[in-house]
């Protein structure tokens, strides 16, 4: 995507820095734009861990580029096998929902282990990572064309002019994956083929992602937005302001139940209520194969309750340098910070994926992935 006329993914590698992995520091986002290089493992734990990097494909991709200097820093060992384990439980345990982190680094110990020298590991790690950033990359835009025929649908029955009204939730956007996004690329897809869109902005307390990163996505391409509070979203599906809902995910079970940002439930409890259609977009790399019950199995991210009883910003006047955090509660009032909530099969319309559109069920995903059914079960 574009950052002022210049195209950015989310994560980059430069040739001629071979022991560097460049992200965006989406910290300081919308107020700064900054990169950030990554050098260690250590470096790119803590930034999945604090939320300098977020979201399902790029916490991905970022763990593969991980893996890569994993893989340089063993290979200035006598012991790659332990120094590259070790790497890898480091980065498994920094977020524990998102299965794409999961994913990627055990895609990279799987390549990386036909290396016949370490050279040749640390070159079949890179090229691994930079494998996955760009499957990921590829399966946004297959994503955003499924999702756009959904998008048209609805547009072709509406008066002419008249936007589609699309309602997201946290930010599933080219910030949350490499680049286009999986909830958003069918947006992009449609206001750039010239369909009026309008996106209705959840902010997504605590963390803000749709205030802060979402809105800022959407303005930077000039696609019709407002920002809303969490709670806004029934009242406008309620009077009809809403033609359907897309949102990510985080971890989805074989069987369709979808683990998202805190509140996706009740926003699809609502649309369930008020015949609203509820979609959810994701790469194949957010299936986890293995669960079957989502609300009973899926781990549920505690995260710091500083995140709820404080909020980020910049006061008007003040330089955008000037981010501070204030205090929202009583000091003495105790915080919960779950992280994620999990979405039932039943409350879903459909899943958009990068093969295509399915039902939220066990039968209907295995027909759209059959080799998961030789793999898995």
């Amino acid at each position: 995507m574009l950052v002022d006329g210049t195209p950015y993914q989310t994560i980059w590698f430069r040739p001629a820095e071979p022991e560097t992995v460049w992200i965006i520091d989406q910290r300081h986002l919308p107020f700064q734009f900054i990169e950030e290089p990554l050098r260690s493992v250590e470096e790119v734990a803590v930034a999945i861990e604090e939320m300098h990097v977020r979201g399902a494909g790029c916490i991905g991709a970022t763990a593969g580029y991980g893996m890569y200097l994993a893989s340089l820093a063993a290979a200035k060992t006598d012991d790659f096998d332990r120094v590259l384990k070790t790497s890898a439980k480091r980065l498994k345990n920094t977020r524990p929902t998102a299965i794409n982190l999961s994913w990627a680094v055990d895609r990279q110990l799987g390549a990386i282990v036909h290396g016949n020298s370490n050279d040749d590991r640390v070159q079949i790690a890179l090229q691994t990572a930079q494998d996955i950033a760009k499957e990921d990359v590829q399966a946004c835009q297959n994503i955003g064309q499924y999702g756009l025929a959904l998008i048209q649908e609805i547009a072709a029955r509406k008066p002419a002019a008249e936007p589609v009204n699309i309602l997201t939730h946290c930010n599933a956007g080219w910030l949350a994956f490499v680049d286009y996004g999986s909830a958003t690329a069918p947006i992009y897809a449609a206001h750039d083929s010239g369909i009026p869109v309008h996106v209705w902005v959840d902010e997504t307390r605590p963390r803000n992602q749709g205030a802060r990163l979402t809105a800022w996505e959407l303005a930077s391409h000039g696609v019709p937005h407002t920002v809303i509070p969490d709670n806004a979203g029934g009242h406008l599906m309620q009077h009809g302001d809403v033609d359907l809902v897309i949102t990510g995910t985080d971890r989805t079970t074989y069987t369709g139940d979808v683990a998202n940002k805190i509140g996706t439930y009740l926003k699809a409890l609502a649309a369930k209520d008020n015949d609203v259609p509820f979609y959810v977009a994701l790469p194949s790399s957010t299936f986890d194969w293995k669960t079957r019950d989502g609300v009973k199995e899926i781990p549920i991210e505690e995260r710091h309750p500083s995140e709820v009883t404080h909020i980020s910003g910049v006061a008007d006047g003040l330089n955008v340098e000037d981010e501070m955090a204030i205090r929202l509660v009583p000091s003495t009032s105790p915080a919960a910070n779950p992280a994620f909530d999990v979405t039932p099969s039943r409350l879903i319309t459909a899943l958009i994926t990068e093969r295509g559109i399915c039902k939220a069920s066990a039968s209907s995903i295995r027909n759209l992935f059959p080799e998961q059914v030789e793999n898995n079960f």
